[in-house]
């Protein structure tokens, strides 16, 4: 796997590819489809998009290669295209979503978490190593800063 800071065109597609995902309507028809496969009328009642936009969004999608799609008689189903769409949204979905803290929801009694003026101290060092949560560990080695 090539790291995106190491290749300029690659990180030029990831971008672009991004851009797919950031427009509202889609990222919920996206969401909705974490689920399973969902036809047209599924996809509108869970998501509330009315059917112009859903069909142009699907339409969207589909041409993206985000999602396909499948006729069976009169209905055409969707379904994610691959795992690698599903863990995209799916991680979405655990930053961003509803199963992400919301750090500006009232505290008990109505009152608002305030911010400190003061920031945190620094991360204990121990042995030259900073232990920073979800962070990859660096050791300093007093080159380039």
């Amino acid at each position: 796997m090539t790291a995106l800071s190491s290749d300029r065109a690659l990180a030029a597609a990831v971008a672009e590819k991004l851009k797919l995902y950031a427009q509202p309507q889609r990222l919920m028809i996206l969401s909705c489809l974490l689920g399973g496969a969902r036809n047209v009328a599924g996809i509108g009642a869970a998501t509330g998009i009315g059917q112009p936009a859903l069909s142009q969004q699907l339409a969207e999608l589909r041409r993206a290669g985000l999602v396909t799609a499948r006729r069976e008689s009169r209905e055409v189903w969707y379904v994610l295209a691959d795992e690698g769409v599903e863990r995209c949204v799916a991680t979405m979905e655990a930053v961003f979503g509803s199963a992400a803290p919301d750090r500006t929801a009232p505290l008990p009694g109505g009152a608002r978490p305030q911010r400190s003026a003061v920031p945190p101290a620094p991360p204990a060092v121990a042995g030259g190593v900073r232990s920073v949560p979800g962070v990859a560990q660096f050791a300093h080695t007093g080159k380039g800063s």
